[in-house]
């Protein structure tokens, strides 16, 4: 079990935390890691691309031209693909680019990230992490305390905190439950709370 210094939103020490080694402690798996980037950035593909084949282009209901007896090739449409105007062969048409991943390999690449994390020393935690009102000035000043400069990600459910953060560009917040692999991977800092660190514990230890 390691042990990790607790700060207030001031910055100053506020007690320990132990962190379980089951989520915090494993050896980062790097290649579980990009499968599940590569899962989820596809999940986010629109997939809408689409080209018109020869049963959807307009026209073409005639057969141009006699079987035999021109001395041209045989045709049955003027919308076949090698037409001006034709059909397109083998296009794009709507589908999902979405996959699975099987649970424990989706697990393993989140408890790789936090693993790594804590080794970089890029894990912070807080004893409670809440605003009474929603203020960007407020929020800056907290992550100045807590030297949290650079891109940050901050894991909180409290809704002023997540208010607070929309003009910031360097600064996400996610919830307890959207926390995942992309987001940890692309942000430098990592901020959770108390409570964040045992509902997390909860579901992946």
């Amino acid at each position: 079990m390691a042990n990790l210094k607790v700060m207030d939103q001031n910055g100053k020490d506020s007690g320990e935390v132990t962190l379980n080694d089951k989520v915090f402690g494993i050896e980062p798996n790097e290649s579980v890691v990009f499968e599940a980037i590569i899962r989820q950035r596809a999940g986010k593909r629109q997939g809408t691309s689409k080209v018109k084949n020869r049963s959807a282009v307009r026209g073409g209901g005639k057969k141009p031209w006699r079987q035999k007896g021109t001395g041209r090739a045989r045709q049955g449409s003027i919308r076949s693909p090698q037409w001006r105007g034709g059909g397109t062969v083998f296009g794009p048409t709507p589908r999902s680019y979405a996959y699975t991943m099987p649970r424990k390999q989706r697990r393993l690449a989140i408890k790789s990230v936090l693993s790594q994390k804590l080794i970089d020393n890029d894990l912070i935690v807080l004893d409670k992490l809440t605003m009474s009102t929603p203020k960007t000035k407020d929020l800056v000043s907290m992550l100045n305390g807590l030297n949290a400069d650079g891109k940050v990600l901050i894991v909180s459910d409290d809704n002023n905190v997540q208010l607070s953060a929309r003009n910031l560009t360097k600064v996400k917040v996610v919830p307890v439950n959207g926390l995942n692999v992309e987001d940890a991977v692309n942000y430098g800092k990592l901020i959770l709370d108390q409570d964040a660190v045992k509902k997390i514990e909860e579901v992946l230890a």
